[in-house]
């Protein structure tokens, strides 16, 4: 079995600082120094804002990968090295998918699979140095050892010094048929997450013993998608809070999967707007088990294509996706996201939008057939490829992530602020027969008058090319189903590369309360005048308040709310620095509240659930009738058929009536009321934050 083709996947009032505050100031205020000239009269359909202050995160040197496969007898291809390197493809993961669980690296077998000549291991990293990547390794745990790991980590890192960094135990584990979906090999009696996470920590020790450097990672499920929530027969919890109890605290990363498994292109980009919330569930559960040593936890998506099964791949929707989803993950704190993969072969032929697809999840051609229809030449870059590599013109290792939003649910917008102080935005079009002209405005950046340099992907174009003088710093016209990257200088004396200090450490949290979060966070170099933490709000940013030192607290924020953060430095001249990474907080529920919330999803299958539901009054007086009021923190979730009270909802709002015999709640936790329903949910599902009965914010019991 060649494992060439994935299969199928079942989805279903204002905060202050005090803490050597200087300043409160309770107002939205576009980050800025001076003040600036009016915008140019809009003229477009569209209005793009980019805000330079509100930060997103780094870009890393792993951020654009790829992955490579021990069947295809081209990877290692010059060529191939060429292509990722002028791609910006920083990553190549390794041995191959599925083909992980089954592979040997010491004598380069795959016992049931096929393994092509020249495929082995120092070939393999052969083209990671030519190329300029990093490697990420994934060790057998399928059918090898913990001290079959440890070994090749001796190779790589001791015998060769190739510094391989990144090794995942494992590919889809959860995919061995403990669900009852199989797919995944696993030589193991115990297939459950209880022997996955007992493994990784074996895995763990063996192989940091041979090189404490490593950094390990461990595969968990998305949230939203199959078999998220799932409890086995037998088990105690679903695959992620099984996994990550157990090995929180010895592990480096996770690694997650996403295939949306949509029917076109349209389908594929409008599935994106699920990432943000998925990955954020994915670090509330690391932030859950993990405790302090959450921030050292990374998050890679180590495999992304529209689809896990046939489709559509090769045309330029498919690169539209690749370019859409792998920029948004990134922005929402994914280090390393990788395309499945470099070659793969020909599958269904179709017709989109007038160009042949040739049905192949690679981002290169293999040169293969279906019946008389066959591919271009070997290594012919596929539309993927095109959309991977306008975000390597969009960003270098380094660079920051900003905030960016288009008016037009047809237009899509990122932004990077560069290391030299430019800033570049990537316009993305999504329609396929409507051209969109962009007007674009700035925050806490200002542009210099010469013309941006323009890199187009665009129909008709021979791949990525310099559309210079096509488009204005303020103005630019997108042609139907098209890319342009954009780049803009400062105005001399704006912007943070004006400002002589550095940028602010990573913020965390030293305590969480109902309303009060303390900050701490690392000082900027240079001559600090003051520090200044800013809320983001979409592309506006609110100032919270000032510090003159590294610390602040602030107040007054609602209980169970969710902030985004960054703290800035201004110097002595009064520029501000670029925006420190951000993070991302939720306050908790009053410890002395008259009311106890339990709220417990009891078992989930991707896109639905059950969820259980307890409600206790702790007050001195007697409740006989009673609402429960929550909010859904994601438009995607839904409640269903319900028993023991009856549920109304209105968007995301929910409201709970007692049922028709659990209308009284006796004072000092007496007696509790048990509710549940089935819900829906398309996207993640996280659990509501805040309860209020009768109007009383209750504290949430986890």
């Amino acid at each position: 079995m060649l494992f060439r083709r994935r299969p199928d996947r079942l989805r279903r009032p204002l905060a202050v600082t005090a803490s050597a505050a200087l300043a409160v100031v309770a107002a939205a205020l576009p980050l800025s120094a001076p003040a600036l000239a009016a915008d140019p009269a809009a003229t477009g359909d569209t209005t793009v804002t980019v805000n330079a202050s509100a930060g997103l995160g780094t870009v890393s040197s792993t951020a654009l990968g790829a992955n490579t496969a021990i069947w295809d007898s081209y990877m290692n291809d010059p060529q191939v090295a060429s292509l990722y390197k002028d791609a910006g493809i920083g990553a190549l993961r390794y041995p191959g998918g599925s083909y992980s669980d089954i592979y040997h690296w010491v004598d380069n077998t795959a016992p049931g699979g096929y393994v092509a000549p020249g495929t082995d291991f120092d070939a393999f990293m052969g083209t990671v140095k030519a190329s300029g990547a990093q490697p990420i390794l994934i060790a057998n745990y399928g059918s090898g050892t913990a001290q079959e790991a440890a070994d090749w980590v001796r190779y790589a890192n001791v015998t060769k010094g190739y510094g391989a960094r990144y090794w995942e135990i494992g590919n889809e584990i959860y995919g061995n048929g403990v669900y009852g979906n199989g797919w995944e090999n696993d030589a193991h009696a115990d297939k459950t997450p209880e022997q996955y996470a007992r493994e990784v920590k074996a895995y763990a020790a063996a192989m940091k013993a041979v090189d404490p450097t490593v950094k390990i990672g461990a595969v968990l499920t998305m949230p939203g998608n199959w078999p998220d929530g799932i409890v086995a027969a037998g088990g105690t919890g679903d695959w992620n809070h099984t996994v990550l109890a157990a090995v929180a605290h010895d592990v480096d990363f996770v690694s997650v999967h996403w295939y949306p498994n949509t029917a076109d292109g349209a389908q594929s980009l409008a599935a994106v707007q699920q990432l943000p919330g998925e990955l954020r569930e994915v670090r509330n559960l690391v932030n859950q088990y993990a405790g302090a040593d959450s921030a050292n936890i990374g998050i890679a998506m180590t495999e992304v294509n529209s689809n896990a099964g046939s489709g559509a791949f090769t045309s330029r929707p498919n690169g539209l996706f690749a370019a859409e989803a792998m920029i948004t993950a990134l922005e929402n704190g994914v280090f390393s996201v990788d395309w499945w993969d470099t070659h793969n072969g020909a599958g269904a032929i179709t017709t989109v939008g007038g160009e042949t697809d040739y049905g192949d999840m690679g981002m290169l051609s293999n040169g293969s057939c279906t019946g008389s229809v066959c591919e271009p030449a070997v290594n012919t870059p596929f539309a993927p490829y095109y959309g991977i590599k306008t975000l390597g013109a969009l960003s270098d290792p380094g660079d920051s992530m900003v905030a960016s939003r288009a008016s037009s649910s047809e237009v899509s917008s990122h932004a990077v602020l560069r290391a030299n102080g430019d800033l570049s935005v990537l316009l993305l079009n999504k329609s396929s027969a409507t051209p969109h002209t962009v007007d674009l405005r700035y925050q806490g950046f200002t542009a210099a008058s010469p013309a941006p340099a323009v890199q187009r992907w665009a129909p008709g174009d021979n791949g990525l090319v310099d559309a210079t003088g096509t488009v204005t710093s303020s103005s630019a016209t997108l042609a139907p189903s098209s890319i342009t990257v954009l780049t803009v200088h400062p105005r001399s004396g704006t912007g943070p590369s004006a400002a002589t200090v550095g940028t602010p450490g990573t913020p965390q949290t030293t305590s969480v309360g109902a309303g009060t979060v303390a900050l701490s966070w690392p000082a900027a170099t240079g001559a600090v005048d003051k520090y200044e933490v800013y809320e983001q709000l979409g592309t506006t940013i609110q100032l919270l308040g000032t510090s003159t030192g590294t610390t602040a607290t602030l107040y007054n924020l609602p209980p169970g709310s969710r902030h985004t953060v960054n703290v800035l430095a201004r110097d002595q001249a009064g520029h501000l620095s670029r925006p420190s990474v951000p993070l991302t907080f939720t306050t908790g529920t009053p410890s002395d509240s008259t009311c106890t919330v339990s709220y417990q999803v009891t078992t989930g299958w991707g896109n639905g659930f059950v969820s259980d539901v307890v409600v206790s009054n702790l007050g001195p007086a007697d409740i006989n009738g009673w609402t429960l009021d929550f909010d859904w923190p994601s438009a995607g979730q839904s409640a269903g058929s319900w028993w023991n009270a009856v549920i109304t909802s209105q968007g995301q709002h929910v409201r709970v009536t007692n049922g028709e015999y659990n209308a009284r709640l006796a004072p000092n936790g007496g007696n509790s009321v048990n509710f549940g329903f089935v819900g829906g949910n398309n996207g993640a599902n996280p659990s509501p934050t805040v309860f209020r009965l009768n109007g009383t914010v209750c504290r949430t019991v986890i």
